[in-house]
């Protein structure tokens, strides 16, 4: 968001509620927004409406650890069963659906295929490819940016300090959230989680690799 804050005049926010186990990330959302209009009152000049989605309907038919009470583990096709099948391609389908009626033509994600968990609907390939559908089916120029696309997770965090600061990293650690479990009553230095899943691993691991290098 930040990033986008910095190169487009008007930002607009989208979350989508599909029943994930980890819910606190919805309860997060509305901190970050608050947290950083506060911080950085110039970007929250541009920062427009925000909006979330109700997808329930991709949390009834799927069957993976991120929407039920499953422990996470790897499965035979070499996913974790964190993968929730088709999730990116749906949520920019409805974002790009929402942006055609508020006259917006680009989309911002934070897809990484640099240190990730392996989602195929994370990879540069699919997202280059769903562009271009996107484009072709609404019949008008769409672009799907990831800033995050070839960058480490150290990467990441240096990335925002250079945006921000020391507060902008601060603001990350105490308010975003990733932990597949929404474990949200332990603080480590580089935010909340319980410290074990796969995504508390990488985030760990990363900001670990970021403060080695500064």
């Amino acid at each position: 968001m930040a990033w986008a804050l910095e190169r487009h005049a008007r930002v607009e926010t989208i979350g989508f509620d599909y029943g994930q186990r980890h819910r606190v990330e919805l309860e997060c959302r509305p901190r970050v927004i608050a947290a950083l209009r506060d911080a950085f009152p110039h970007w929250g000049a541009r920062l427009g409406d925000d909006h979330v989605l109700d997808l329930a309907l991709l949390g009834q038919i799927s069957d993976t650890a991120l929407t039920e009470s499953r422990a996470i583990e790897m499965q035979a096709n070499g996913l974790p069963n964190t993968f929730v099948p088709g999730r990116n391609l749906l949520f920019l389908t409805f974002a790009a659906t929402l942006a055609y009626r508020r006259g917006a033509s680009v989309l911002v994600g934070g897809m990484c295929e640099t240190d990730y968990s392996g989602y195929p609907d994370c990879r540069d390939n699919t997202l280059k490819a769903l562009q271009v559908a996107l484009s072709l089916g609404m019949d008008t120029p769409l672009t799907v940016e990831t800033p995050l696309m070839w960058l480490t997770k150290a990467q990441t965090w240096a990335l925002t300090e250079q945006l921000g600061g020391e507060p902008l990293n601060e603001l990350i650690a105490e308010h975003t959230h990733t932990c597949y479990l929404g474990e949200r009553s332990k603080r480590f230095a580089w935010g909340y989680g319980c410290g074990q899943c796969p995504a508390c691993e990488l985030r760990r691991a990363g900001y670990e690799s970021y403060l080695a290098a500064r």
